[in-house]
């Protein structure tokens, strides 16, 4: 059973940066996708980053540039990089993770992350 924990959320002002981490266990994960997601009050959940074992990203196209993604393959862990937060980026954020091809993807219990203006 894959399991995801997150860490690392909290209360920033702008212009500030967070690291999230993501502690997976359960699985090899060395043909998995993980990532992170986010989900800010009223919206649906959307995509920031993935990465696959090999270090292949993706982002959102409107987190270029601030947010990095990284993977530690020895430890099973996925990192997020936030930096010059802005107050929208406030939202709770779920590390991810599913079998690369697959359609069902593992959720951690998400962290919430709250950016004050």
């Amino acid at each position: 059973q894959v399991q995801l924990v997150e860490s690392g959320g909290g209360l920033v002002q702008a212009g500030g940066s967070l690291r999230l981490s993501c502690r997976a266990s359960g699985s090899d994960f060395t043909t998995h996708l993980m990532g992170w997601y986010r989900q800010a009050p009223g919206k649906q959940r959307e995509l920031v980053a993935t990465i696959t074992s090999y270090g292949s990203t993706d982002y959102a196209d409107s987190l270029k540039g601030r947010f990095t993604i990284s993977r530690d393959n020895a430890w099973n862990t996925v990192y997020l990089q936030m930096n010059s937060l802005i107050p929208e980026d406030t939202a709770v954020y779920y590390c991810a993770d599913k079998i690369l091809g697959a359609r069902t993807w593992y959720w951690g219990q998400g962290t919430q992350v709250t950016v004050s203006s």
